[in-house]
């Protein structure tokens, strides 16, 4: 393709190379997590073998026609809890494997469909409205559902289906008897996991536990039904040729119901999740992802993963940050990082039956450990109450009812909040030009008798309006304007009326990374509001000292003059 560059080849290379062999034991353990509800023989197998196929062709063809280009796709956690769901049902409604494979592939189209309807619709831009107690309330209870579900299978049980009965049936099993073999290769994966980097960075340590735990466990006569088991070998068929597929016992009424709003789940779920990455992945490089064809490339990832009976995904976060860390820049490392897997689906999968279930649990409950927002917990006593509601019902609702409706409940209700707040700060005489204009303006006439000798260096950043969630995409925008000659940033608070969690946070990570810089921040003239958010969440005065606040920018060009005649 015209559009891919080769410059960074070298680099391109050995991040796809390092960002698939994170992938591998991922893909595997989502695979079977998403198999988790079916009691069938070949489940685990099935399941390892769809969570392969999803990372390798998602992989690839997303990084093909995506536009994020050092992005890696595939297998998530948050996409992998709804596909779960949906075959758990399919299996519970005909207890036909042929009828889960075709509800999973059908899901992986209509995911797809929808993404590239998003794309060409250009809604791509809208993801940076959800507010940030919607996306950790959502995350964290993602991250809560796949620790629980994975206590089974470190225990040497197979998992309920509701979240509910895994709560309710898990003492029961326990007592019932465990597999003290599974728990300890299980507790031991945890334990490489988050020791192994304390000696070397250099080696995934997912990697690390999943093959130490897994010669270990060939030592130990482990039953058969604790193991993956035989994965097929060969280049993956279509499912309408794939063998031993038996279309004559499927109900097509039934699933299709039960996957076309699965479907448009995943691509809502997958967009959101794949666009954060992407955002991530643009503060790392210091490059721009274009969202719209972001959506498209994924949505044509996920149909062809989903033909091939794969299971959806989206961009993952870590293997991507893994494939930058490593040198990768260009789609060519997401393409790499897919030929090595289709390189262990050809011939390396035998290899694969050996590994225990227990270990691959492991690995799931520190990811599912990662992707609780403990931070968000932690300030739940120091952001507004109203944020806070939201974050609770968003978190339990994810957890007890569906991912869905937790997050269309939560927008609705941030949005509702949001216009009383709006509307609070109107009557309190702020004029809604106020409330939305992020641009650069022309020095306030407050700004003279700035000092001749620094005035070079110094950057005057004038925010005008609430920061919040609907605009901290903008005020991220206008921050990284900051020159990098820049050694002085005066943040200017004056006509900021409001600041919620989403802006604050935004806020804290714009002077971290102006600090990082070595650039002095100082802010001026703070309203209440913003103030007391500042201060209640240390940003004040733990990050910005209180003697680099000021309650007029005449104080702050008195305090400059005094510094520059110390110096």
């Amino acid at each position: 393709m015209a559009f891919i560059k080769t410059d960074n080849l070298k680099g391109d290379i050995f991040g796809g190379i390092t960002a698939g062999i994170v992938a591998l034991p991922l893909a595997l353990a989502f695979g079977i997590q998403a198999f988790g509800g079916i009691d069938d023989p070949s489940a685990s197998s099935m399941g390892a073998l769809a969570g392969l196929i999803g990372a390798t062709f998602l992989g690839f063809f997303a990084s093909l026609f995506g536009g994020t280009h050092s992005q890696i796709s595939g297998p998530t956690g948050p996409m992998t809890v709804i596909t779960a769901s949906l075959l758990s049902g399919v299996w519970a409604a005909q207890h036909s494997m042929s009828a889960v494979l075709i509800s999973m592939s059908l899901a992986g189209l209509f995911c797809g469909v929808f993404q590239i309807l998003f794309g060409i619709m250009k809604i791509g831009k809208y993801v940076r409205y959800i507010p940030y107690p919607v996306l950790s309330g959502f995350m964290s209870g993602i991250g809560v559902i796949i620790i629980i579900q994975q206590l089974y299978p470190l225990i040497g049980c197979k998992s309920p289906v509701l979240v509910v009965d895994m709560i309710k049936q898990f003492p029961e099993r326990v007592a019932d008897g465990i597999s003290i073999t599974a728990l300890l290769l299980g507790l031991g994966t945890i334990a490489i996991i988050y020791l192994f980097p304390l000696i070397t960075k250099k080696i995934p340590s997912t990697l690390v536990a999943l093959l130490v735990m897994t010669v270990i466990s060939l030592f130990l006569n482990m039953d058969e039904k604790l193991l993956i088991g035989q994965i097929p070998a060969g280049f993956p068929m279509p499912v309408f040729a794939k063998e031993g597929l038996n279309l004559s016992e499927i109900d097509w009424g039934v699933v299709l119901k039960a996957s076309v709003i699965p479907g448009l789940t995943l691509a809502g779920l997958g967009s959101i999740d794949t666009l954060l990455t992407s955002v991530v992945a643009d503060n790392i490089t210091k490059t721009h992802h274009n969202s719209n064809r972001e959506l498209v490339g994924q949505g044509i990832g996920n149909m062809i993963s989903g033909l091939f009976c794969g299971i959806s995904g989206a961009g993952a976060t870590m293997r991507t940050v893994v494939n930058v860390k490593s040198g990768g820049r260009t789609q060519i490392s997401g393409m790499v990082h897919s030929l090595l897997l289709l390189a262990v689906l050809l011939g390396l999968g035998s290899l694969v039956r050996y590994v225990p279930l227990s270990v691959l649990a492991g690995i799931l409950i520190t990811i599912g450990w990662g992707i609780i927002d403990f931070k968000g917990f932690k300030d739940l006593p120091k952001i507004p109450r109203a944020d806070a509601v939201v974050l609770i019902i968003v978190f339990l609702l994810t957890v007890f009812v569906d991912l869905l409706t937790a997050v269309g409940i939560g927008m609705v209700i941030a949005c509702v909040l949001f216009m009383k707040r709006a509307s609070d700060l109107v009557e309190g005489g702020y004029s809604s030009a106020e409330m939305t204009n992020f641009d650069k303006e022309s020095p306030w006439q407050d700004e003279g008798g700035m000092p001749d000798k620094v005035q070079h260096k110094i950057y005057i950043q004038r925010l005008n309006g609430p920061i919040f969630f609907g605009t901290i995409t903008k005020f991220q925008q206008v921050m990284n304007d900051v020159p990098e000659d820049a050694k002085i940033v005066i943040i200017r608070m004056r006509l900021v009326s409001f600041m919620d969690q989403s802006g604050l946070y935004a806020m804290e990570t714009a002077i971290k990374e102006l600090q990082d810089r070595g650039v002095l921040v100082l802010m001026t003239i703070i309203q209440p509001q913003p103030l007391y958010m500042l201060t209640t969440m240390k940003v004040i005065p733990e990050l910005v000292p209180e003697q680099h606040t000021f309650k007029t920018f005449e104080d702050c060009t008195a305090f400059l003059k005094h510094r520059i005649e110390e110096n």
